[in-house]
């Protein structure tokens, strides 16, 4: 092997990960399996895709060794094949907002509502925790927050939001946080919330946004 055989076969293998990066179902898929493991038919519903092409999609991923699946009676789990696959996954999503404007306004229109639903960050969470001036809620699936989820977090799906209500008291506010700044829960949850008389926020970041500022043990 001379040296430009073994630049083409270096860089060939790094090419695999990046055609495996290339079809957005495929990002989508992995920052859900980023909250947990998933069946094939959780994250079929997930992603509005048949079974079929979600199995195509990820023996993609499994291919490029992202993802790794182990299987339980009759259902197949996937999960992320290693924290550095995360660490991939979020730092595509840093590099695209840095440098593709229409990111954030495609997300202030859409989550933030063009700003009639207010967003606060991590430090400023932190505070009104310390204050003891809010509630914090984590409006994922359950098993989403039963794999990790950030300290003082209580699990409140946003499919059940209406049915707990008792479990906020109306002389706190609330955070809402879910899978990170694109993910519609915490607005939904938000803007129930405020309809019923509640000061109400979205937490600009999830679980992933944590651990990139507190490390992994830091999840619950």
């Amino acid at each position: 092997m001379n040296t430009r055989e073994f630049k083409e076969k270096i860089y060939g293998e790094f090419a695999k990960v990046g055609k495996s990066l290339s079809s957005p179902k495929r990002l989508e898929l992995l920052d859900l399996l980023s909250q947990s493991p998933k069946s094939v038919e959780s994250l079929a519903k997930a992603t509005n895709m048949s079974i079929a092409n979600t199995s195509k999609h990820l023996q993609a991923l499994l291919e490029a060794q992202l993802v790794t699946f182990s299987k339980e009676r009759n259902y197949v789990y996937y999960q992320l094949a290693s924290e550095s696959v995360l660490k991939l996954s979020l730092a595509l999503r840093d590099v695209a907002e840095e440098r593709l404007a229409g990111i954030e306004e495609t997300r202030q229109r859409f989550i933030l509502r063009d700003n009639e639903v207010e967003a606060i960050t991590i430090e400023k969470l932190i505070e009104k925790v310390k204050a003891n001036t809010v509630t914090l809620i984590d409006v994922r699936p359950a098993e989403e927050y039963e794999s990790g989820h950030i300290p003082n977090a209580r699990s409140i799906p946003v499919t059940e939001l209406q049915d707990h209500l008792e479990m906020l008291p109306k002389e706190k506010g609330v955070v809402a946080y879910c899978r990170g700044p694109y993910c519609a829960y915490a607005t939904e949850a938000v803007e129930y919330l405020r309809m019923k008389g509640y000061e109400a926020w979205v937490l600009d970041a999830g679980t992933n946004e944590w651990m990139q500022l507190f490390g992994k043990e830091s999840i619950k």
